[in-house]
């Protein structure tokens, strides 16, 4: 079957869904499970879907040191369940939704290079296992193996990345032992955790050519049912791997006048020590905009992040690899950018949503 043909089906079809779904409403609506504090973080079941939850993703970030020199790439599967009648018996009924970002930030192209994915769940070829990562989305894939290493195979007209990301250190709960605050109200959140320092290897092919690739990523793994409040637009977040062995993440969730509704993330140091970080700890601040010739959108690409610690504030400016990271995933996703940034001691990414419309989730 060709892969045009496989992908028609399965934007046109769904099969039933291999799981036990939650409540419906007496409409036939899905009742959304919410995301709660005091539930431990489980695995290998949280490596897997949870589609009881509207919405969530597994997110990819690095960068790749090839012969040319330093390259960015996002690697990102999201699943989604849309409120429609749960009742409905057709196959054609969208229970589960799949889609898919690739993008490589090569500085010699000087524009981000991106493709990306979208179906409707069943028959082998839009899936997202429950129990462990197996994703499945037409030609694309994120699997993790039986060693722990997760294996990524996605590309774009241009380009193609094939993979493998080595956990070197353990999974980092995010939040309240993976109880993340969004926003003023505590059903503002979500379920979440970061990997980082993951160890890269792997292809990345170009002009169908496929070139040996080392590097170092990051993984967050989010879901939930309530990510917003409903003042706000967008965010700005970053995950950082240093050099001394430390990561760092933290984020803002702005309103329309660009003001933190709420903030937060963590340090988690060489020796395995971690500060979480209250709304009040977490400071963005823009050095340099950057405005798209394509979209008009304009993009605070540099920034001073200033986080406080025990021992005081401290602060990672971010740069960009180069400016021109946008993303414009229309008419099925959002327009952002998403770029390679490096800081002081470490390397990482930076990601803006948001700035030309309110990002809807």
């Amino acid at each position: 079957m060709t892969r045009l043909l496989r992908l028609l089906l399965a934007l046109l079809l769904a099969a039933a869904p291999a799981f036990a779904a939650p409540a419906e409403a007496p409409t036939g609506a899905p009742i959304y499970a919410p995301a709660l504090p005091g539930q431990p973080l489980a695995f290998p079941a949280d490596h897997g879907a949870h589609p009881q939850y509207r919405t969530e993703w597994w997110y990819i970030t690095g960068w790749l040191d090839t012969p040319g020199g330093p390259q960015g790439f996002q690697v990102t599967f999201f699943r989604t369940r849309p409120d429609v009648d749960q009742r409905n018996p057709s196959a054609f009924a969208a229970r589960q939704i799949l889609f898919a970002h690739v993008a490589l930030s090569d500085p010699k192209v000087g524009k981000l290079l991106h493709g990306e994915r979208i179906a409707r769940q069943g028959f082998g070829l839009a899936e997202a296992a429950v129990g462990d990562t197996d994703i499945v989305l037409d030609d694309w894939s994120l699997k993790r193996q039986a060693d722990g290493r997760f294996h990524a195979r996605a590309g774009g007209k241009d380009f193609t990345l094939d993979l493998v990301f080595t956990p070197t250190q353990p999974v980092l709960p995010e939040g309240e032992n993976g109880f993340s605050r969004k926003g003023p109200l505590e059903t503002q959140a979500s379920r979440y955790y970061s990997i980082p320092h993951l160890k890269v290897s792997g292809a990345l092919s170009r002009g169908g050519r496929p070139a040996p690739v080392t590097g170092q990523a990051w993984l967050d793994r989010e879901w939930s049912s309530t990510y917003l409040d409903p003042r706000a637009v967008g965010w700005d977040w970053t995950g950082l791997n240093l050099d001394d062995g430390g990561a760092l993440m933290a984020f803002q969730v702005r309103d329309a006048k660009g003001r933190a509704l709420w903030a937060g993330g963590s340090l988690r140091r060489p020796d395995g020590s971690i500060t979480r970080f209250d709304p009040s700890d977490v400071a963005f601040a823009a050095r340099r905009r950057w405005r798209s010739p394509r979209t008009g959108v304009d993009y605070p690409v540099e920034q001073t992040l200033t986080v406080m610690l025990p021992t005081g504030p401290r602060a990672f400016p971010l740069t960009p690899l180069f400016d021109d990271q946008e993303l414009d995933s229309r008419p099925s996703g959002p327009v952002y950018w998403e770029g390679a940034v490096r800081t002081i001691g470490g390397r990482g990414y930076l990601e803006l949503t948001g700035y030309l419309a309110p990002l809807k989730l």
